[in-house]
């Protein structure tokens, strides 16, 4: 039943015209595992592979040499090039470079780090290039953009991303440039826990209202998202559908599977300095090794009690092999086993619900297959809720492709609804209008999203002023040791000329409202500032509205209200920005085509000039550039994929055409064929061929392959050109001769037919003179063939054709053409003769016989010659 679901919301994606598809492309991006899914018409839904076929891609970026390289490929390089193999690049986005985040990452990784002119990081190769963190994610997003394209057939634009909800605004524009440097559009980015949701509901109704836990432990964090799954009516359409709401989220940072990783290796590390009595450590390729070996043992050791690790010339030309036990990993891991399910003790409470409330706890992400992390949470949550319905390695990816689809107009799904949270406290402070001119502003803080708020909500701040001022926009709480708590600062200009303008126009207490927007993808600004009045109207009607409506509130207090259909990011709010500002780098993508607000008279707009003062995200300028760098990168190593190509090709062809000259092909055709002066001219051309390859081959460009596998073509083509022509004469003189055949036929019968016709005074299809100048191009071509296939007869297989057979079709056509003119004619109607007083009867009724005759050939077989009868009904002749 749930796969009759699915392919029903599949089906209904081939309703749509193909002409105006556009496919979504949804990312699963991991820390240590990139996952990939193309939502698109006419190909199947599943899971987008690599060029090794393999579902999960390893999110690494690496260099051999020159040579760039991604997943496996890359991976596998870090023991040889340790400090030009990036992986875990997830953990340094947004963060600055006195952060613990990046004290962690140099942990982890045996990449050197460098600080930007930004304050965040960035990693130098051993060359001395140095790459941004949103580089290097924007690299791993064009290369699945690449798989997208190649496995689509046709270009991908539109993207969502799955981050976790614990994401702060620095992490989340960070994300969205790497997006926008890659050439690629932001759908939306999704948590990956309501992810795992829309794929869990995507299969299933829910009668009554449900609530379960995701439990998502990956490769950086353990994150715990409960989430209600209800069926509500839609309120503007009327039709039913299903309401996946989050509703607390509980996340650990730096605990998962990597930690894992780190505390295995320390175990290695420990045994081969204890076995080899050197420090290990003072060694990057012997870290890379051990990494690599660890992260193998800790996937084994799941399923295995104990493993034998070797691993050769670890460093220093020195093997290491070692028995590593799951008792004596976990032991290593005791102190971390506490915290494995405080995630979901922390959702719990977020969530106000308690465990008697929970449905199942779904289990997702890699890590959640280590023993010690699933008992953590059974013995939590007890075992039998404990849940595996969705793929834990896929569930995100699949179900943000679904999510992605809905939001996308060329698609339609199944009717849902996704409202998510946010976890952290979102304040705005500002300060309070000045009573005296030398007083000190008094600061006001106000909290506008607590934690738990619903995303794609906005509300709305009323400030009496009369002058510009500034909102500041903070997370009440650290969000990371190391990050900044101060978002951005919102400049509210043109506030004293709008409220002079209301004051003239009669309005009361003008007062000024801001406009704090949360859109679904998390991301938090001022959307709007308008000054606004109430103008007095003294008539009676004004009076009554007065009293029953009321004046606007003057308050400097929220007011909330629902903000659907929100960009992914909308930072550029202002009609006169700041040009240095980086919000003019996160402008809407809906701006230009959002309709225009119609002129209020007591409403007047004002410009918000956004400025961030701790973790900017990049300027246009900036992604330009950065866009431009990896635009040649590839472009670089698109050049070297063709000349590699060129070459292996060209190298193949030599191979190839030196077999067919070899002594010992004595009967092979290519000799057959071929004059000895021609495999001479070959011999020698090939073996200046050979020689240049091998002298000049590793400096030549591409052009010069393609020239010099020309000359010798041009050299081979003749040989092969005779070769094709004594395959293909048989069946082109056989054709030829059959159409002699039906057109000596067809003039025999139809002669007769024409003089039959003529004695009874029937309409004939054709004349006398059409006839004749068909036999005379038969005659002709019998002739030609005649003459020319006896020439062809003398030829030797190693001599060029004396006919064609390109030729000897061209003529053969002529005949067909000329011959299915005649044949396909209609037969003309006969024109009825005048009947007088004076005709006989018997010539009447044989007058109308033949009209009747005429009638049934035309109606009963158009087109078609009808046998023709006699009076006697008897068969005179038959059709061809």
């Amino acid at each position: 039943m749930r796969l009759l679901h699915l392919w029903s919301f599949l089906s209904l994606l081939c309703l749509i015209p193909e002409a105006t598809l556009a496919s979504v492309l949804a990312i699963d991006y991991g820390s240590e595992y990139i996952t990939a899914s193309l939502m698109k018409p006419g190909i199947p839904f599943d899971v987008l592979l690599n060029r090794d076929s393999k579902r999960k891609i390893q999110s690494v970026v690496g260099w051999k040499k020159a040579d760039r390289l991604f997943g496996q490929d890359a991976f596998n390089l870090a023991a040889r090039f340790p400090e030009d193999s990036f992986q875990s690049v997830k953990l340094l986005e947004a963060a600055p470079f006195d952060s613990e985040a990046v004290q962690y990452y140099t942990k982890i990784s045996t990449a050197n780090v460098v600080e930007t002119p930004r304050r965040t990081v960035a990693v130098k190769q051993s060359d001395g290039t140095e790459w941004s963190v949103e580089e290097l994610t924007a690299m791993q997003f064009g290369y699945v953009k690449q798989l997208a394209e190649a496995f689509g057939e046709e270009k991908v634009r539109d993207v969502i991303v799955t981050v976790p909800p614990y994401f702060s605004q620095f992490e989340r524009d960070a994300i969205v440039d790497a997006i926008e440097i890659a050439g690629l559009k932001t759908l939306a980015l999704i948590n990956d826990g309501t992810a795992v949701a829309v794929n869990y509901a995507m299969t299933r109704t829910f009668q009554t209202p449900e609530y379960h836990i995701i439990y998502d432990a990956g490769g950086s964090a353990i994150r715990a998202t409960v989430v209600s799954f209800t069926t509500a009516n839609d309120p503007k359409t009327g039709v039913a559908g299903t309401h996946i709401a989050a509703v607390g989220v509980g996340y650990i940072r730096n605990i998962a599977g990597t930690e894992l990783d780190r505390r295995m290796r320390e175990i290695l590390i420990d045994a081969f300095n204890a076995k080899h009595h050197r420090n290990v450590r003072s060694d990057k390729k012997g870290m890379a090794k051990l990494w690599k070996e660890a992260q193998r043992i800790k996937s084994i050791l799941s399923a295995n009690n104990e493993i034998v690790s070797t691993v050769e010339s670890v460093a220093w030309d020195l093997d290491f092999k070692t028995r590593v036990t799951r008792s004596s990993f976990e032991a290593a891991c005791d102190d971390l086993k506490p915290l494995f399910a405080q995630p979901i003790t922390d959702a719990l409470r977020n969530s106000g619900l308690s465990l008697d409330n929970i449905t199942s706890v779904i289990f997702a992400g890699g890590t959640s297959r280590v023993p010690m992390v699933q008992s953590a949470v059974k013995t939590l949550v007890g075992n039998d809720k404990i849940s595996w319905n969705v793929n834990a390695d896929e569930a995100a990816v699949l179900g943000a492709a679904l999510y992605g689809a809905s939001l996308s107009r060329q698609f339609k799904t199944k009717n849902i609804k996704v409202t998510d949270v946010m976890p952290h406290d979102v304040q705005a402070s500002y300060f309070a209008a000045a009573t005296t001119s030398n007083g000190r502003p008094r600061s006001i803080t106000t909290l506008i999203f607590p934690a738990g708020s619903k995303t794609g909500t906005r509300k709305t701040l009323t400030f009496k002023r009369k002058e510009d001022f500034s909102i500041f926009l903070d997370y009440k709480n650290p969000i990371a040791l190391g990050f900044p708590t101060r978002m951005l600062e919102a400049d509210i200009q043109g506030v004293t000329e709008a409220i002079g303008n209301l004051t003239e126009r009669g309005a009361v207490d003008p007062v000024v409202k801001a406009t704090l927007t949360l859109s679904d993808s998390g991301f938090i600004s001022v959307t709007d500032a308008i000054a606004y009045g109430e103008i007095k109207d003294d008539s009676l009607t004004g009076k009554l509205k007065g009293f029953f409506g009321g004046s606007g509130s003057t308050s400097e207090e929220p007011t909330a209200e629902s903000a659907e259909n929100m960009p992914p990011r909308d930072t550029d709010t202002s009609s006169a920005s700041d040009a240095s500002s980086a919000s003019s780098a996160s402008a809407s993508p809906s701006a230009s085509t959002a309709p225009e607000k119609v002129p209020v008279e007591n409403t007047i707009p004002l410009n918000i000039s956004i400025r961030f003062t701790t973790i900017a995200p990049m300027t246009v300028g900036e992604k330009k550039a950065a866009r431009s760098r990896l635009r040649a990168v590839d472009s670089e190593e698109a050049a070297k994929t063709r000349k590699e190509e060129a070459r292996n090709t060209f190298e193949s062809y030599l191979y190839r055409l030196r077999d067919l000259i070899d002594e010992d092909n004595q009967d092979a055709p290519f000799r057959k064929c071929s004059q000895a002066s021609e495999r001479q001219a070959i011999a020698e051309k090939l073996d200046d061929s050979f020689q240049w390859l091998f002298d000049r081959g590793d400096l030549a460009e591409t052009s010069q392959f393609l020239d010099k596998r020309i000359a010798l073509e041009t050299l081979e083509r003749p040989i092969i050109h005779r070769y094709q022509e004594i395959e293909a004469f048989p069946q082109a003189l056989n054709n030829s001769q059959m159409w002699n055949w039906s057109t000596r036929l067809f003039l025999q019968e139809a002669r007769q037919n024409l003089t039959a016709e003529a004695a009874a005074d029937i309409p004939s299809k054709w004349t006398k003179e059409e006839l004749d100048a068909l036999e005379k191009t038969l005659k002709e071509h019998e002739a030609w063939l005649a003459e020319w296939v006896e020439k062809q007869k003398s030829v030797k297989p190693n001599e060029d054709p004396v006919i064609e057979t390109t030729e000897m079709k061209a003529r053969a056509k002529v005949l067909e053409q000329h011959l299915h003119k005649l044949w396909k004619r209609k037969v003309p109607k006969r024109k009825p003769k005048p009947t007088t007083a004076t005709v006989e009867p018997e010539a009447t009724e044989a007058a109308e016989g033949g009209e009747s005759q005429d009638d049934d050939t035309q109606g009963g077989n158009e087109g078609q010659q009808r046998p023709l009868t006699s009076k006697d009904g008897e068969h005179t002749r038959d059709e061809l």
